[in-house]
């Protein structure tokens, strides 16, 4: 029996993704797609591939979505079931939602952050080796501003950690957590122990952490995520396409049932499954969501094209530095 049949899946799927509207609106964030394929479905297939066959999705808003796609998972050969997080106080309080049906260590994502692992199975070999109660992915990270607007972890000399920083302002090292943990039961008793933040007004995971750390329990980082986005903004979901065409060597992907005249160009994009060109035009940088007609007879080039809207890519002078982020 594969040794992962001892663990259990989360993943939390209920954040309202206020700051992604208009997109929000109609996608729940972990359904939005790179290259095709919704984020929470590659979260899904990661557990699988690590034999783990009980997985639990903590749902909010659009949660008929989420379940409408996976329903109860025996098609992939796995057992999900749904959890409704009814007020949105935090990722802490989501977490706390599944304890209930939680008897086993368990593998925990947060479905609004799409990541390249080097393996995950390093984190369960982490877990069981050092007897711990928590591993953190982490990833050396380059760039300030993306692990303020994750968490910074501080390691003691001994490799454990010490201290976790939720959206840290200043910083002593460039050691970025990341959406990605593995618990024992134990930080069930954090969470039920965790105070409403001052900065967002929330029950923050990081302090759970931090209470699980101050109550004596081994905490350990894990160096397992080669690229991760966390999915805030309309910029974030284009360039998580784009630099995942580029890590796959790939000019674009194009779904299925995609029709378009002849002399259409398609450049470094993305065209979702079930899309109607009308005419001969140039689609560059750009990511297209399922299901459109497209009968501009302009080029796109560097936008997210939805069904209703045509959301200009921000960032656009970035598609030329992808390898720096």
């Amino acid at each position: 029996m594969n040794e992962s049949n001892k663990y259990h899946g989360v993943i939390l799927a209920a954040g309202l993704g206020a700051r992604i509207k208009p997109l929000s609106f109609s996608y729940p964030k972990p359904l939005l797609p790179i290259c095709n394929k919704p984020i929470i479905q590659y979260q899904i297939e990661s557990m699988i591939n690590l034999g783990i066959k009980k997985i639990l999705i903590v749902c909010g808003q659009l949660k008929e979505s989420i379940q409408k796609r996976f329903k109860d998972g025996s098609t992939l050969g796995i057992r999900i079931q749904y959890i409704e997080q009814e007020k949105p106080l935090g990722i802490a309080h989501a977490l706390l939602r599944a304890e209930p049906y939680v008897d086993k260590p368990f593998l925990l994502f947060l479905g609004d952050i799409f990541f390249i692992t080097t393996g995950l199975n390093e984190m369960l070999d982490l877990f069981k080796k050092r007897q711990a109660c928590g591993i953190l992915a982490v990833k050396q990270e380059l760039r300030e501003e993306y692990i303020k607007r994750n968490y910074a972890v501080l390691l003691h000399e001994s490799g454990m950690v010490k201290r976790v920083v939720e959206k840290p302002r200043y910083l002593s090292n460039n050691l970025k957590g990341c959406g990605i943990y593995f618990f024992d039961l134990p930080i069930f008793d954090a969470v039920r122990r965790t105070p409403r933040t001052a900065m967002r007004d929330e029950y923050e995971i990081t302090s759970s952490i931090q209470i699980l750390i101050d109550d004596g329990y081994p905490v350990y980082p894990a160096k397992v995520i080669e690229w991760d986005m966390n999915i805030t903004a309309v910029d974030d979901l284009i360039l998580s396409n784009l630099k995942i065409l580029d890590m796959l060597k790939k000019d674009n992907e194009i779904g299925r049932n995609v029709s378009c005249p002849h002399k259409s160009q398609i450049i470094h994009s993305v065209i979702g499954h079930n899309v109607i060109i009308e005419h001969p035009i140039v689609i560059q940088d750009s990511v297209i969501m399922d299901n459109i007609r497209i009968t501009t007879k302009d080029d796109l080039k560097n936008v997210l094209v939805t069904e209703d809207l045509v959301i200009p890519f921000q960032n656009a002078p970035y598609k030329n530095n992808l390898n720096e982020i």
